[in-house]
């Protein structure tokens, strides 16, 4: 797909997410779930029954694959921001360990999830927290004003990795840190899913290899990338979720083809620092 066209999918994509509150991109299919499940998929990704608690209602739709504000060890004071913040789930996190010294910054290209955040954000009444309208490719944010950048499974969405990179090099202040969780591949995906819409708003074609994926983290600048924790994609994700088995029944693929899907796809959590001197 064209890079245009991909955009204009996931926006659309996401846009239906934020209305219907439900999403398909986590551990465990939250499609057409309840809230319990969205629950239930979320511990299974690292966070605790306290974070889950302490957000508005509504922030959380399941649309994670890790807890990338359990890692980035956030002091009071620090601004962070979040690439592909939806409904604030994290960011309300975030604010909540930066205090009132502190400032989160949300960004987001899909109009719904900016309207749905705030609404979240003024009934809970954050006032360190702002959310706006923006392609991560291009971030509404100064250069050298940000402590942390933290995305979760949303990089792997966009068209054009290595530019989100390296915008989230330029706006980090010198010294300042990346952690980002996000869905990576150990091989290429049969073609059936790669060229597939619906794949792609679920996080699953537009992975790329691992090596590749820390690669793009190097070329734009960061220092000390490591992958702080991998966990292979659950294969009940796709065997639960009707858009995949849609897709492989269409395509009248064989029935091992899920596993092999599910093989080639895993969640992994990855940092970086800006050097101090450039």
């Amino acid at each position: 797909m064209k890079e245009e066209k991909i955009k204009k999918v996931v926006r659309e994509g996401y846009a239906e997410i934020a209305k219907r509150e439900n999403s398909c991109c986590g551990p465990v299919s939250s499609c057409c779930g309840s809230p319990d499940v969205i629950q239930d998929s979320s511990k299974e990704i690292g966070y605790s029954e306290e974070e889950l608690k302490a957000v508005p209602e509504g922030s959380n739709l399941g649309l994670g694959c890790g807890n990338p504000v359990a890692l980035a060890s956030l002091k009071e004071g620090d601004t962070v921001l979040d690439l592909g913040s939806g409904a604030g789930f994290d960011c309300f996190l975030a604010a909540k360990k930066v205090g009132k010294a502190g400032k989160v910054i949300g960004v987001d290209m899909t109009p719904e999830m900016i309207d749905k955040a705030r609404e979240n954000a003024k009934k809970a009444n954050y006032e360190n927290v702002e959310f706006r309208l923006g392609e991560i490719e291009n971030i509404p944010v100064a250069d050298n004003s940000v402590d942390v950048v933290i995305s979760n499974c949303v990089i792997n969405l966009s068209p054009e990795k290595r530019r989100v990179f390296k915008e989230a090099f330029r706006v980090l202040k010198p010294g300042g840190r990346l952690m980002v969780s996000d869905i990576v591949l150990m091989k290429e995906l049969p073609d059936f899913i790669k060229n597939s819409v619906e794949a792609y708003i679920r996080c699953i074609s537009g992975a790329i290899i691992k090596k590749q994926y820390i690669g793009a983290i190097r070329e734009a600048g960061f220092r000390e990338v490591k992958v702080i924790d991998e966990t292979p994609f659950p294969i009940e994700f796709l065997a639960n979720d009707p858009t995949p088995k849609a897709i492989i029944n269409k395509m009248n693929a064989p029935t091992g083809k899920l596993e092999e899907i599910g093989n080639s796809v895993v969640s992994i959590k990855v940092e970086g620092k800006r050097p101090c001197y450039e």
